[in-house]
């Protein structure tokens, strides 16, 4: 079933168009990245289908409700990269403030989602006084307490260390199958769109490709065989009989490879000649690479 529809999205902001007539559908129950640079347009892109901001044109529809409806923001939770949570008053405070927005809240729900981001200990801490990871789940529960059907995470992973996101990782995890939530996040974390049910690529304001991660490496990223010949001369000869393409890159022959059969294949056949290999499946960043011309980590 599908949750949320954006057709023809734009924004131009002082004659410069940041987002650019894109179009995004999401089924309910998926977990999908917006994987782009900073300045791709991708928070641009959550704010409008947020209602945050309005389209200069172009359509968005969460659960058939439209953003002027009064009811859309009971629909959507949101967790920005700023923080819009009270800095002097205790975690606890914040958190019941903004439930108290809702009607009929389900105390159970909220005092579990503390419990399984374990913010039992700092309840009664002023926000202020919080580590960023400990922010970030608090404000991950803040977006969840009137139990939205879609939650927003606008770079929900930037400046934590690994641990921290590791735990909020897994709690995103739970709460995709516990509760059947839908989830849209931006981000520049190729390990991020791994665990994604599907991906948007987006550079300039413009997806330029979207699909399951395993499409997009099939498509768009290599499989790379590495190999040391004991005898290059020989090596070369089979290579060329058997209409394998190659190149040499520091004393290996890189050869792109279909599919793991097709390694095993090679590998066995030269099996006599072989010093040494390594076999590499493509990446996403091998995706972004063929895409867009630049590596994700080249822009971190």
């Amino acid at each position: 079933m599908r949750i949320l529809e954006a057709k023809n999205l734009t924004k131009i902001i002082a004659g410069k168009t940041i987002v650019n007539n894109i179009n995004i559908e999401i089924n309910s129950g998926r977990l999908v990245a917006l994987l782009g640079v900073n300045g791709a347009g991708k928070s641009t892109t959550i704010k409008m289908l947020t209602g945050i901001n309005s389209p200069t044109s172009g359509d968005v529809e969460i659960d058939g409700i439209k953003p002027i409806n009064k009811s859309f923001s009971h629909k959507i939770g949101v967790v920005f990269q700023n923080s819009i949570l009270d800095a002097d008053l205790t975690v606890k405070n914040n958190l019941w403030t903004r439930a108290k927005m809702y009607k009929n809240i389900d105390k159970n729900y909220v005092n579990s989602l503390i419990e399984e981001l374990g913010l039992q200990g700092i309840l009664n801490q002023k926000y202020k006084t919080l580590s960023g990871g400990q922010r970030r789940k608090v404000d991950i529960v803040r977006a969840l307490v009137h139990k939205p059907k879609v939650l927003f995470l606008d770079e929900p992973s930037t400046g934590l260390d690994i641990q921290t996101r590791s735990k909020i990782w897994q709690f995103i995890n739970n709460l995709k199958i516990k509760y059947q939530l839908t989830i849209l996040l931006t981000t520049h974390y190729l390990e991020e769109t791994e665990q994604s049910d599907y991906v948007y690529v987006i550079s300039n304001g413009k997806i330029l490709a979207a699909d399951n991660v395993s499409n997009l490496k099939a498509k768009y990223a290599e499989n790379t065989l590495k190999v040391r010949f004991k005898d290059n001369s020989k090596g070369i000869q089979f290579l060329n009989e058997n209409a394998i393409a190659y190149r040499l890159v520091h004393n290996k022959y890189l050869l792109s490879i279909p599919d793991d059969v097709s390694a095993i294949r090679i590998i066995s056949a030269m099996q006599s000649n072989v010093f040494d290999f390594e076999y590499q499946h493509g990446t996403m960043n091998d995706v972004f690479l063929n895409l867009t011309g630049s590596r994700l980590d080249e822009n971190d």
